[in-house]
């Protein structure tokens, strides 16, 4: 009805309020219900669509206040109607209330490892393999991807929307996670598109960004925690929280590598065009990964990625080298615990166990003193290690570490060899803890250490 104008005489008469009858207040609760699940489905929706954009597109189109302004929205609206909340609502991905233990799940298709190669020869003798068992000499197809060092998980959805997240486990039993998986930004909820089948078992591998690693770390530090090894551990302990709203403030990501058991629908007949359909449905696949021809080319791709390895923002270990076509896959079959049509190709390693035999002060030329660990000798990151510099006093004490300790030594590419951590538990009786100087090794003069320095100098 519209406004009465303010000069209208007023005598007329009022007529009564007709009574709201049940029917009438049903009705009403029935159109606001409505409105409200209108609302509600449309903000999930733009929130999904988002979270597509930000983790599997890497182009986000709204600033962050306003995605936090639609996802208060929605918060307020799911805690007003409780009745209307999902498993599959972008709120899920705050966490949820700790659990007991969690629960075991069967793997629908096991979660099988793969075979290694460490060298080149052992990359073309999987391909002759290959070769010999299809009875075939012609060039294979290959799709190649950097190999995350991360962890193995299992994502099952049904009509589109995830119902359970699992650990590899043993590769036939796995542990449900899903309440951890929901808080991490790069799983969808719920997929996008047409064509989705049914059942869709989706797998890949769980990991932090490098700098989502250090992020943690600072952390940790500013806590007066211990901190993470490296950023796998880090991955791995995140996923195991009982208490999912602990994953939910870790920077973990996911990426899709492959699809396990899948049912009411049908995929391409290619694996790299498999990752490129899960893409368009909201997973997240890697940049780096590339088809060619032939096991030269794979042996190319190995160097290319060898090269640019460091400069990659997350931590890989190798390459993975599978057959793309899916008929050739089915052909070539299983052992009985790896495909025949797949294989990591290892890096060095980066990080080894040795002993600590020594600890020495070196005086350099500005009058520095610096701690060097002497170690039994190991191979790593594709040299032989025997020394690694343990910088200052500050690092000492951190590591708390002693002669005859076994310790973890990394190299990463060209860095200067670094002791990452102590392995207190191998400790020997009588390990001797270390004592930095007062005075310098070489002449003997009082050590002085300015004020807001780490290092000790020579006087």
């Amino acid at each position: 009805m519209a406004d009465k104008p303010s000069n209208a005489v007023e005598d007329t008469i009022t007529p009564a309020a007709e009574p709201v009858t049940e029917e009438m207040a049903t009705q009403v609760g029935a159109e606001v219900a409505a409105e409200v699940a209108t609302e509600i489905a449309a903000l999930r929706e733009q929130l999904h669509h988002h979270n597509y954009l930000y983790h599997g597109l890497d182009q986000p189109r709204i600033p962050d206040a306003e995605y936090d302004r639609l996802m208060r929205r929605l918060q307020v609206l799911e805690a007003a109607h409780p009745a209307l909340q999902r498993a599959d609502s972008p709120t899920q991905r705050v966490g949820s209330p700790p659990l007991d233990a969690f629960a075991s799940v069967a793997h629908a298709l096991p979660m099988l490892s793969l075979d290694n190669a460490f060298d080149d020869a052992e990359v073309v003798e999987f391909n002759q393999r290959l070769q010999d068992r299809l009875n075939n000499d012609a060039t294979i197809e290959f799709a190649c991807e950097p190999k995350l060092d991360g962890v193995a998980i299992s994502l099952l959805y049904q009509q589109g929307s995830l119902s359970l997240g699992a650990t590899r486990g043993d590769g036939t039993t796995g542990e449900d996670i899903t309440q951890n998986i929901r808080t991490i930004g790069s799983v969808p909820l719920k997929l996008n598109g047409d064509g989705i089948p049914q059942y869709l078992e989706v797998r890949g591998e769980i990991y932090l960004p490098k700098a989502g690693f250090a992020q943690l770390n600072q952390q940790q530090a500013e806590a007066g925690e211990k901190p993470f090894v490296n950023p796998r551990n880090a991955a791995a302990g995140s996923l195991r929280q009982l208490d999912s709203r602990i994953t939910a403030q870790r920077p973990l990501a996911m990426c899709a590598h492959s699809v396990g058991r899948v049912s009411g629908g049908q995929l391409p007949g290619k694996h790299s065009e498999i990752l490129a359909q899960l893409a368009h449905w909201g997973f997240r696949i890697n940049a780096e990964m590339q088809v060619v021809e032939g096991i030269s080319a794979c042996l190319d791709y190995y160097r290319q990625l060898v090269d640019k390895r460091q400069q990659l923002p997350y931590e890989i270990d190798g390459i993975v080298y599978k057959v793309n076509p899916i008929d050739l896959q089915q052909k070539l079959g299983f052992v009985s615990r790896a495909p025949r049509w797949a294989i990591a190709r290892k890096f060095p390693a980066e990080e080894a166990l040795t002993h600590v035999l020594g600890i020495e002060f070196q005086v350099g030329r500005t009058g520095a003193i610096t701690p060097v660990a002497r170690l039994q000798a190991v191979f790593v990151g594709g040299v032989t290690v025997a020394n690694a510099s343990l910088h200052n006093e500050d690092e000492i004490r951190r590591l708390d570490i002693r002669v005859g300790d076994t310790v973890v030594v990394r190299r990463a590419g060209d860095v200067i060899p670094q002791i990452v951590s102590v392995v207190s538990d191998r400790r020997p009786t009588g390990a001797k803890e270390v004592e930095f100087p007062r005075h310098c090794p070489v002449c003997q003069s009082p050590v002085v250490q300015i004020p807001g320095e780490a290092v000790q100098r020579c006087s």
